[in-house]
């Protein structure tokens, strides 16, 4: 069977086809969906409650009302804008009932908005950039002998899961959505219940401490 292109991936979306494969019961279409967007969800709902078991069960019970509601979703929005509603909604009641007495929301609020210094200023061009915009305006001149091999490696890799996962809360979620899943800053605004000044601040400070743990591994120091 042919592959639908699937929410959450940057290829362009047949909506009108997928929706009505769901709707006819195609398992193999919703299995694709499933697959394909499942690892985002769980991001978002990971960034709601406090732990992966919790998560699972938010994401479980979104792809639950996503096939009861397939019937009655009127395509006024886009399936993604809508998946993001139901697993955003199924997290936060599940953190409910967890007892996490601060929505996410206001946890991120207050820590951006938290006074914090900039070590790393200027290093990146703003979002506006024509061309690299969030990218790195320069690069470590101990990085130019380095061989390609060591910046593809997967310790890398391992290098920047692990940086990650310690980022305070909103900073891990603006930072997974927009620069590893590649989502627009309204859409992670939307999905996250943030303000989109307080995005740009989240993400601006987690791509300083990324790239603090890269500019100390690749340059020869340890990680702290």
């Amino acid at each position: 069977m042919e592959r639908h292109a699937a929410v959450g991936e940057r290829s362009t979306v047949d909506e009108t086809a997928l929706l009505a494969a769901l709707r006819r019961g195609d398992r193999d279409a919703f299995a694709t969906l499933v697959d394909a967007n499942t690892p985002w969800m769980m991001r978002i709902a990971l960034s709601h409650v406090s732990s992966r078991a919790s998560a699972e069960d938010a994401v479980q019970e979104a792809w639950l009302r996503c096939l009861r509601g397939l019937e009655g979703f009127e395509e006024r929005s886009a399936l993604k804008s809508w998946l993001f509603v139901i697993v955003t909604n199924c997290a936060r009641r599940r953190a409910e009932r967890d007892a996490r007495s601060v929505p996410f929301s206001e946890l991120a609020r207050r820590e951006a908005e938290r006074i914090e210094p900039d070590p790393l200023e200027h290093r990146f061009f703003d979002d506006s950039h024509p061309r690299w915009p969030g990218g790195w305006t320069t690069f470590s001149p101990g990085w130019e002998g380095l061989p390609e091999q060591r910046l593809l490696a997967s310790e890398v890799s391992v290098r920047i899961e692990s940086a990650t996962a310690r980022l305070p809360a909103g900073q891990r979620a603006v930072f997974l959505l927009r620069d590893v899943e590649g989502w627009r800053s309204e859409d992670v605004c939307s999905a996250l219940g943030i303000s989109g000044s307080n995005q740009r601040v989240l993400l601006h400070r987690a791509r300083h401490t990324i790239r603090a743990v890269l500019e100390d591994y690749l340059e020869g120091g340890e990680e702290q």
